[in-house]
């Protein structure tokens, strides 16, 4: 912005002046925030299994990831599972900490859909941990995870964020926990029953995942 307002303008302004003027308007940028991939030096890290694997049916792959969601006040952080196949939303969670309770929380709703053969996650402590790691274990499911800096390893979630933060958050301007949570409730709604994929033939991800499950059970 400050290149934009010199270059293009022809203001004199230095950059702290282009930030204290935004932040007088309630301006900030579209732009990454703090980290919240932060890997635990004590905790197993399994191979990623999905290098030229080819997606096929639902429940075959499932993924997960965290994002941080910039609000009025403050911030929140958001964990999804998502079917790879169908774009399918399968459990979210909300939570002001990274603490991996609504990690698993969210996994135990997702498990209400159904089992994946393959479940992948990038290498951040909440996923890595031996209470998520062993659940997974527990339940047969194959864990993979994405080589360390690799975000496309886990791209459908990556589209995902990007599709929420843009349709939604950044649109929303949320004040408080319960506005976000239900906001996110109806956005995740009609992004799972309302809205087309060209990549799904311009079906809805609620379309591809239940029609081809009830095949696969016939």
């Amino acid at each position: 912005m400050t290149a934009y307002l010199r270059q293009v303008k022809h203001y004199k302004v230095n950059r702290k002046r282009v930030c204290r003027l935004m932040k007088r308007m309630g301006l900030r940028s579209v732009a990454p925030r703090p980290r919240t991939s932060v890997s635990n030096p004590g905790h197993k890290i399994y191979p990623y299994l999905l290098r030229d694997v080819k997606i096929t049916r639902p429940n075959q792959v499932w993924s997960t990831d965290i994002t941080y969601i910039p609000m009025a006040r403050g911030f929140m952080y958001l964990v999804a599972i998502i079917d790879w196949y169908s774009r399918f939303v399968l459990s979210w969670e909300i939570s002001n900490t990274l603490d991996g309770d609504f990690c698993l929380t969210a996994l135990e709703q997702a498990f209400e859909h159904g089992m994946p053969e393959i479940f992948n996650t990038d290498q951040g402590a909440q996923f890595t941990a031996n209470a998520f790691t062993g659940r997974l274990t527990e339940a047969g499911i194959q864990i993979s995870m994405d080589g360390k800096g690799r975000a496309l390893d886990n791209i459908f979630v990556e589209r995902l964020w990007r599709t929420v933060k843009y349709e939604n958050i950044y649109l929303s301007d949320y004040n408080t926990g319960l506005d976000l949570f239900a906001g996110l409730a109806a956005y995740f709604d009609f992004y799972n029953h309302e809205r087309f994929h060209q990549s799904l033939n311009y079906q809805t991800p609620a379309q591809v995942y239940g029609k081809t499950n009830a095949i696969l059970v016939e």
